[in-house]
């Protein structure tokens, strides 16, 4: 394509649209029950112990903090 060259998309039968959507859908594989499962699960515990790692660090380093500054908590 030429430099400064604009492409206009076409317009669109709704029909055709929806047609070639439903043909684009049929072509994903998707996941089974099981996997959805696994995955939110490992998702969950990914997250609760990174919230733990983070409560740990951010009470540690306030504690360095408070008595490096030497703060009264």
């Amino acid at each position: 394509m030429a430099p400064g060259k604009v492409i206009l998309m076409a317009k669109y039968n709704p029909v055709e649209f929806m047609q070639e959507v439903r043909q684009e859908t049929a072509k994903v594989t998707w996941p089974t029950w099981k996997e959805v499962w696994i995955t939110t699960l490992m998702v969950l515990l990914m997250v609760t112990l990174a919230s733990v790692f983070f409560l740990l660090t951010d009470q540690a380093l306030g504690l360095l903090v408070r008595l490096v500054l030497g703060g009264n908590r």
